[in-house]
């Protein structure tokens, strides 16, 4: 590998799945997994494959579609859980197993009960066992960040020499300083004697809004792969932005000195996919992505861009993909066309039923709207295979909400509950308080409501409203969301979805987060 090349490795499905609400279906992961392959991710982490069994099937169902870019399952430094993701990456054209052990005196002694011997045996013997299955192996210190630069070098050439070919340093608890993390990892380097035979790797989190600067930090002193996430998506505050690593270094290439693979161009496609499929809002001021990201209101900043455009702008909006969101479809629009535009998408239909679904939904929303966009799409599909993979308890029939001045807003509606129908009424604070009164007295869930958010998916008075509705029920956090060029009508679709989301199986306990 070209020394000025780094690697991008997208942790999306496996650490930003764990933020709560965030749990992606297999087609989704695997509708995420085509689109980071286009975007040209290096490595895709695609999941935990020892978590459950739906994160076995997802890994193993990326392993056998991705071709181009590697396909890696986390794995503890435990036989069992090393087996497991060997299993899950049989298919991989390129697999790579990411096995880890805590190494900070905190975690050793509270969390593993283990003394530091022990902890480097353990490391020792899952690197070697993976490596019985697999070239490409990857060993993290967890809790690098707070642990003890001796005993981190230790353990790093203990594992190098076992055979990991990368060795990942992550700050887990996003405790470090840019300086004071870049120069861990130049101590690492320079004080590991076969330091020279692994590619040394980052993965750093966001609770004190220093992941970015604390990766690029280590890019500088000789970190060769990045661990970072679409959005910025990952556990309590978030990972590393992909986006805004990729984009740093190709702007300040002057100063880095370094590049990546990554197709620039489907950085916003990407983003807006992770989004819909999460239900995760991209906040309007979030670097590249962000609705605002390229936007100038002030008169002196709309001056100076009219004039020489570098005066007020450092990259360009369509190099990110800004200028992908292409009006392509409308109410004439044939079965062909919807299919064709749709696999430019990466978005493709395992039976004819659920394309004949998806495109008569198409139709009707085509005589709402006019100007149907590639994120009219997204949101199409991924409300019709929201409803295909869950047995729907609860289903709406029909709904009459309204609110006039002076007046309490009322609700009616009627729900079909486990194939039967009820209806019923409620008067609320607003149309939307009213409705979801109404869903809960046919429901009786007990979830509390945490999260209610609206943002319009395209620009004009007939965008469609996506809705995001966050439920909590006995610790269980779930995401539900719907879309209609109604808001009223999307906000009840997203009660309902989170509600089933709520009965669907709950899935086995995540053994342990990793890195």
């Amino acid at each position: 590998m070209n020394n000025n090349q780094v690697v991008i490795f997208d942790t999306t499905l496996r650490d930003g799945e764990q933020s709560p609400g965030a749990a992606m279906t297999r087609d989704e992961k695997l509708r995420i997994a085509k689109v980071l392959e286009k975007l040209r991710v290096d490595v895709i982490e695609a999941g935990f494959a020892m978590a459950s069994p739906g994160d076995f099937e997802a890994v193993k169902a990326i392993a056998s579609t991705i071709t181009e870019s590697t396909v890696c399952s986390l794995s503890r430094a435990l036989e069992n859980d090393i087996d497991r993701a060997a299993e899950a990456l049989k298919p991989a054209k390129r697999g790579r197993i990411h096995t880890f052990i805590a190494t900070s005196p905190i975690h050793m002694k509270y969390k593993l009960c283990m003394e530091p011997d022990d902890v480097i045996k353990q490391a020792v013997f899952a690197v070697k066992r993976a490596r019985n299955h697999i070239d490409d192996v990857e060993f993290s210190c967890e809790d690098a960040g707070r642990s003890e630069i001796d005993f981190l070098c230790r353990i790093i050439e203990a594992a190098i020499d076992a055979g990991a070919t990368t060795i990942n340093i992550p700050d887990t608890v996003g405790y470090a300083l840019p300086h004071q993390f870049g120069d861990t990892i130049k101590t690492l380097i320079e004080r590991i004697p076969n330091a020279d035979k692994a590619i040394f790797s980052v993965h750093c989190h966001n609770d004190l809004g220093l992941a970015v600067a604390n990766s690029l930090s280590a890019v500088v002193n000789g970190a060769r792969q990045v661990e970072c996430t679409i959005n910025g998506l990952g556990e309590r505050a978030g990972n590393a932005s992909l986006e805004e690593i990729v984009m740093a270094m190709r702007t300040r290439s002057d100063d880095l000195g370094v590049t990546t693979g990554i197709d620039t161009t489907q950085i916003v496609p990407a983003s807006r996919l992770v989004s819909s499929i999460t239900g995760f809002p991209v906040q309007p001021n979030k670097a590249i992505v962000g609705a605002n990201a390229f936007a100038h209101e002030s008169g002196i900043h709309q001056d100076g861009i009219l004039k020489h455009r570098e005066t007020y702008e450092i990259m360009k909006a369509e190099d990110v993909g800004w200028n992908t969101n292409r009006l392509v479809l409308g109410k004439l629009s044939g079965r062909n066309a919807f299919k064709t535009r749709m696999e430019e998408l990466s978005i493709t239909f395992d039976t004819k039923e659920e394309l004949n679904e998806a495109f008569q939904r198409f139709k009707v929303l085509a005589d709402k709207k006019s100007e149907i966009y590639d994120d009219d799409l997204q949101a199409l599909v991924s409300d019709v295979r929201s409803s295909n993979e869950l047995i729907e308890k609860y289903k709406l029939i029909a709904l009459n909400a309204g609110s006039s001045m002076g007046e309490t807003p009322e609700a009616r509606l009627t729900l079909l509950i486990n194939g039967e129908e009820q209806e019923t009424a409620s008067a609320g604070d607003g149309p939307v308080d009213a409705i979801f009164k109404a869903i809960e007295k046919c429901a009786n869930s007990d979830a509390k409501l945490a999260l209610y958010n609206v943002s319009a998916i395209t620009s004009g008075t007939d965008s469609q409203g996506k809705v995001s509705v966050r439920l909590e029920k006995n610790g269980r956090i779930v995401n539900g969301a719907g879309a209609d060029t109604d808001i009223v009508i999307a906000s009840a679709k997203a009660y309902i979805h989170a509600l089933n989301l709520l009965e669907a199986e709950s899935a086995k306990a995540n053994p342990q987060t990793g890195p």
